[in-house]
């Protein structure tokens, strides 16, 4: 165990659930599945297979001999042959008719494609259950005030629910594009060497109409609707880019909800779970650094970049086939699904324990706001009877003065005591004060969270009630 390279991705990050889907007994267990449904249909349509040798092959359709097709491949080089070899050594009476007429793409790229409608269904699930949690929070916080930044500079306030709804949204457009990938996955079927059905011409002496009924009945036997009506000898490699591209578009959101959090954990306004036994750093013991939200950050660069992989792959592949997909696929396609299911876990586990600290929160706020009411001080001064032109140019005057306090000499923001210097605007530092009610200035936040949450998120979540309920397990 010590002495070999181990995945990080299986060790620390990914669920064994998702493991499973990309294991090697689902694969083979995949493969028998599908040389019984071409089997079943052969016969249907009328080749000289019999029930009885399907009963055969389904009768050893789990209990795979993996001992056998290991000690086969090892003399043949050839992992699908190994495991025809190894499924007619179990099934005597079936032997002759097991992958009849098929290529190895029949059980190789069939067997991908349901692979990754079965992992895009997962990560579905999971990330319906992240947008949950993070309904709940924008929900519970949708007034706090906060302040709001553009380029990182303080801005007009916000609030804590909105922001978090900012979060939201992009979730939101990653579960319309599961949606519209998990709505147009089709398999392969069973097309030949280069796609032409070649095979099946001579299996069924010409019969067209008996052709054309093969694919349409392994999809419905399969579970799928249809399967692409052209190929060459591979499905498109355009679909595993469609798939990664959206595994990238869940990174990129995962990424950036992660950053936020990870500033707001700086400002010590928002802060990820942080565990009792928790050590943040080994040198400074009262730090509590956002590790969780950066590994987020982490693992969704890789799989941004890794989405790169079966763009690049598409775009090579020559005529009907070329075998320089193979080795990339084996590791962009589960690797990619192995992080994102690790991100998602992440994102689960610190948007369910996000702890949030209004004193802090207010007590920035506040420092900003006298800057930001000043908008409002100088139209409650005109309604008094001053000249808004004047006044505007006082308090730009003020409002720098303030600022040099605060910047150049380590002071407190004293605007309002300036400005109720200022005979020009009539107001009293206690008319000033009574003014600095954060929630005047929060806008329609409120509103668009309530809105937002109303319109767009629970109708999501009411059609996915029944993939709720999913808790992460972090493994480090």
């Amino acid at each position: 165990m010590y002495d070999r390279y181990q995945s990080p991705l299986s060790e620390r990050y990914a669920s064994k659930e998702m493991q499973y889907i990309f294991s090697p007994d689902m694969k083979f267990r995949t493969w028998r599945k599908l040389w019984i449904a071409l089997a079943e249909t052969e016969h249907e349509l009328g080749l000289p297979i019999t029930q009885e040798q399907i009963e055969e092959l389904k009768e050893h359709a789990e209990d795979i001999n993996y001992e056998v097709a290991k000690e086969r491949e090892a003399l043949v080089r050839h992992d699908v042959m190994a495991h025809v070899y190894a499924y007619g050594v179990q099934c005597p009476k079936a032997k002759g008719i097991i992958h009849l007429g098929a290529t190895s793409c029949y059980v190789g790229d069939n067997t991908d494609i349901i692979v990754m409608t079965e992992a895009l269904k997962l990560v579905k699930k999971k990330l319906v259950n992240v947008m949950e949690k993070l309904a709940s929070f924008a929900e519970e916080y949708k007034a706090l005030p906060t302040l709001a930044f553009t380029h990182f500079q303080p801005a007009q306030p916000t609030t804590v629910g909105k922001r978090a709804c900012l979060w939201l949204q992009e979730f939101t457009l990653d579960l319309e594009d599961i949606e519209h990938v998990l709505g147009g996955m089709k398999l392969l079927g069973s097309k030949g060497t280069t796609g032409t059905q070649a095979s099946f011409l001579e299996l069924f002496d010409g019969d067209q109409e008996k052709i054309d009924r093969i694919d349409p009945m392994i999809a419905e036997k399969m579970g799928f609707q249809e399967c692409y009506a052209v190929s060459g000898q591979t499905y498109s490699r355009k679909v595993d880019t469609r798939v990664l591209n959206v595994l990238a578009g869940i990174a990129a959101s995962a990424h950036k909800m992660s950053n936020d959090i990870r500033l707001l954990q700086h400002l010590k306004e928002v802060e990820e779970p942080f565990e009792k036994n928790q050590i943040g750093s080994s040198a400074m013991a009262y730090k509590r650094n956002p590790m969780r939200s950066e590994r987020i950050a982490s693992l969704s660069r890789y799989v941004m970049v890794d989405a790169l992989n079966p763009a690049i792959t598409s775009a090579t592949q020559w005529f009907e086939r070329t075998l320089d997909d193979s080795a990339n696929k084996r590791l962009s396609i589960p690797e990619g699904f192995l992080a994102v299911d690790g991100i998602l876990d992440l994102c689960l586990n610190v948007v369910d324990g996000l702890v949030v600290y209004p004193k802090v929160i207010e007590k920035r706020l506040r420092s900003e706001l006298p800057f930001m009411a000043t908008e409002n001080i100088m139209m409650d001064a005109v309604k008094a009877g001053g000249d808004r032109q004047e006044l505007h140019e006082k308090i730009r005057k003020l409002s720098m003065e303030a600022g040099e306090n605060v910047k150049k000499k380590g002071k407190e923001n004293n605007l309002l005591e300036l400005i109720a210097q200022d005979p020009a605007f009539h107001l009293s530092l206690e008319e000033l004060e009574a003014a600095m009610q954060p929630s005047r200035y929060i806008g329609r936040a409120v509103e668009q969270v309530d809105k937002f949450l109303k319109q767009v998120v629970s109708p999501i979540l009411s059609e996915n009630k029944e993939l709720l309920g999913v808790t992460a397990e972090i493994k480090v």
